[in-house]
Formats: structure tokens, C-alpha cells, sequence
């Protein structure tokens, strides 16, 4: 299981604010699988991973294998209790789901935690090997503070659900305008509480964050690769290499880019790269193996 984090996928585009029909329940009472699409993905699936662990399973009618396999997966994710929610897409139908997760072929599933996609497989694989996967999955949602439990399809709340917490009011202006894809005002509301509230995390996160994906919605990897390689003195081109290493989930080799850089600069650019890099580490998680070694070489690297 080659994952430890959530990956960073921009699913930015399918956060329509439109009429979001509910989706449709699929398995009957005590099930934990729902049929979405492209209207009801931002309720269902965005929006109710912030809660508890949605796993989306794409499928296509044409490929006898990938429907097949539908049966075991929801009967996998229903043995869960409410800890997982299998979110099923027609890719035949919802062809932008499928192009915003660069999905190959199908059956193909990827775990979604706080928004954000966790890939976990392309084919059908073994029960035990799915169970493998998604036991690594609520880990990581746990350690990303997802710990909740989702009700069952057309049944009562399950008797151990946690109530959930309301949205911090804080960042109530932020979050509609991340919503809204108007990142600039996002970071602008964030900056503000990070003013007000220096020493919380949560803000620090989220600003770190918004600023992450605001630099990276839109960038075209191999042209922002062939002008890093063009010119390995230019730092917002390595550092837009290192940002959309991130989202790739390639996460080692954007901090090698730029603790490079810190090594080859000085004065107001060693600062500027030593920056990125320490707003990268809260992206990926402060507490996350890869971030605790590079702030190591970050610390020989100043000093």
C-alpha cells in the first residue's frame, strides 16, 4: 500500500453550488453505499468527508468485470458500521469525475479524506487486499481528526454516532469564498484570523493549504518542469515544480527541489525558498516521517 497521506487532487470544478439533489441509496436500511453524480458528488462525497471516510468507486456498465465488482466492494464497506461510505460513480455518465481523478480505466477507487483523494486501486483486487487498504484509510482519516461515523442508508443514526461539531464560525468568510474558487479572497480572511490567532494550528493549516492550491489550480506540470529545467535559478518556477510535487503526491522529491534551493541561495531568497518549504511542511503534516527528516536537512542546510 504505497500511500501515508491524503493526495491533493484539485476537485475544485465539481463543487457546483447549484440545486444538489440527494443521492440515490443503494443496498436498502443498514447500508453504507449511495449511487452519486456530478449535482449530488459535493454533498455526498466533498462535503461528507470532512465527517467520516467516503470511498469513491468507479464503475462503467461496459465493463461486465468493473459492475461485478460493486457487489464486493459495498459489501466490504458495508462490514465497516458507518466508519466508511462507499460513493459509487458511472463514469458513463459522469465522464468530469472520472477526468478530474485521472482515472484509467475502471473498476477504479480512491478514498477521499477532509476533501482531499487518497488513490488506492485500479482493478478488482482480493478481499483481503481491500481490506487492507481501507483499514490503512480510517488511519489516516484519524490521524487527519476524521473520526466520524456515517448513518445508515434509509435506517436510523447509528446508536454510537458522535453529534457532529458545527463549522468554527471563523471561517465561515473563507470557506465561502474557497467555495466559490476566489482563492484570493479565501487567503485574504485567513491571513486575517492568522493575525488574530497566531498560535492556532487550524488556521495556520488552512491558510497554508488555500495558498497551496491557489498557486497549483491550473498549472500545467510538464511546462512548469521544462522551465525549471530551463533555468534552475528561476525560484518561483522550482517552486511551482515542488508545489505540484505535492499534489502528485510526490512528496520527497519537492522537498529535495527546494531544500536544494536553500543550499544554493542566500540572503532574501534562502529566506523566501525556507518559507515554501516550512508552508509545504503543514500541507503534508507536521507530524508526517517524510516532513520530520526534511526539517533536519532544512536545520543542516541554515546552519
Amino acid at each position: 500500500m504505497n500511500f501515508s497521506r491524503p493526495g491533493a487532487i484539485d476537485l475544485s470544478a465539481l463543487k457546483q453550488p447549484a440545486a444538489r439533489p440527494a443521492p440515490a441509496a443503494t443496498g436498502g436500511a443498514g447500508s453504507y453505499v449511495l449511487d452519486i453524480d456530478e449535482r449530488s458528488f459535493q454533498t455526498a462525497a466533498l462535503e461528507a468527508s470532512m465527517s467520516y471516510v467516503v470511498v469513491l468507486g468507479l464503475w462503467s456498465a461496459r465493463a461486465p468485470q468493473s459492475a461485478a465488482f460493486n457487489d464486493t466492494l459495498g459489501a466490504v464497506v458495508n462490514s465497516y458500521g458507518g466508519q466508511i461510505v462507499l460513493a459509487r460513480v458511472d463514469v458513463d455518465a459522469n465522464p468530469p469525475i472520472a477526468q478530474a481523478l485521472g482515472v484509467q480505466g475502471v473498476p477504479y477507487v480512491a478514498g477521499l479524506v477532509k476533501g482531499q483523494p487518497v488513490p488506492l486501486f485500479q482493478g478488482t483486487v482480493e478481499e483481503t487486499e481491500m481490506r487492507r487498504f481501507f483499514d490503512e484509510l480510517v488511519k489516516i482519516a484519524a490521524e487527519n481528526g476524521v473520526t466520524g461515523r456515517a448513518q445508515p442508508v434509509g435506517g436510523a443514526p447509528a446508536e454510537d454516532q458522535e453529534a457532529e461539531e458545527p463549522e468554527d464560525p471563523r471561517f465561515a468568510a473563507a470557506e465561502e469564498a474557497f467555495m466559490a474558487s476566489d482563492f484570493d479572497t479565501a487567503v485574504a480572511e485567513y491571513e486575517k484570523l492568522r493575525v488574530q490567532y497566531p498560535a492556532d494550528v487550524e488556521v495556520a493549516e488552512r491558510l497554508a493549504r488555500v495558498k497551496w492550491l491557489s498557486r497549483t489550480k491550473g498549472a500545467d506540470l510538464q511546462a512548469a518542469r521544462a522551465a525549471a529545467a530551463a533555468d534552475p535559478g528561476d525560484l518561483q518556477a522550482q517552486m511551482l515544480v515542488a508545489d505540484l510535487d505535492i499534489s502528485g503526491g510526490h512528496v520527497e522529491d519537492a522537498f529535495a527541489r527546494l531544500l536544494d534551493l536553500v543550499r544554493r541561495t542566500s540572503g532574501d531568497e534562502r529566506e523566501t525558498v525556507r518559507e515554501r518549504l516550512l508552508e509545504l511542511f503543514t500541507v503534508v503534516g507536521i507530524a508526517d516521517p517524510v516532513v520530520m527528516t526534511a526539517r533536519r536537512s532544512l536545520a543542516t542546510a541554515l546552519f
